[in-house]
C-alpha cells in the first residue's frame, strides 16, 4: 500500500533563511515554485536522486492560510554511513551541532536549523 515515506513538511520563519541552511551549510538541492500570491513551494533534498524530501512552508503564511494547521516542528532523523565525517563538515558548515555519541546501537548527534529545530543525524551501516 505504501512504498516509503515522499516528504516531511517543516514550519520555519523565512523560507529564504531555510534555503540558505539547507543549500549552503547541508549541501541539499532545492526546487521551488510559486503557489499564489506571497506564497510558494520550496522542497529541499539530500541529492537529485533522493526520494525523501523536506517541504518548507513558512509558519505566519501556513497559519494565515490554514488557521487551524498545526505548524509543530517534527521529529527528523536524518541518517549517514559516514557519520564523523558528517560531523566535521557541519562544524566546518557553522551548523550548530551537539555532541557525538557513540551508543552500543550506534553513533549519533543532534544538530539545529536557522530556526533553532532540531534534528538528529545517525549512522546507519
Amino acid at each position: 500500500m505504501i512504498n516509503y515515506i515522499g516528504k516531511v513538511t517543516i514550519y520555519v520563519s523565512n523560507q529564504e533563511e531555510a534555503k540558505q541552511f539547507w543549500t549552503e551549510k547541508m549541501g541539499f538541492v532545492c526546487h521551488e515554485q510559486p503557489m499564489g500570491p506571497n506564497f510558494k513551494w520550496m522542497e529541499v533534498r539530500p541529492n537529485e536522486g533522493a526520494v525523501t524530501s523536506f517541504i518548507i512552508y513558512e509558519k505566519e503564511l501556513m497559519q494565515k492560510q490554514n488557521p487551524t494547521a498545526n505548524v509543530g516542528h517534527p521529529n527528523v532523523i536524518l541518517s549517514t554511513q559516514e557519520i564523523e565525517k558528517a560531523y566535521d563538515q557541519m562544524k566546518e558548515n557553522g551548523v550548530e551541532v551537539g555532541e557525538l555519541q557513540v551508543m552500543s546501537y550506534g553513533k549519533m548527534f543532534s544538530f539545529k536549523d536557522q530556526d533553532g529545530n532540531a534534528y538528529l543525524l545517525r549512522e546507519d551501516k
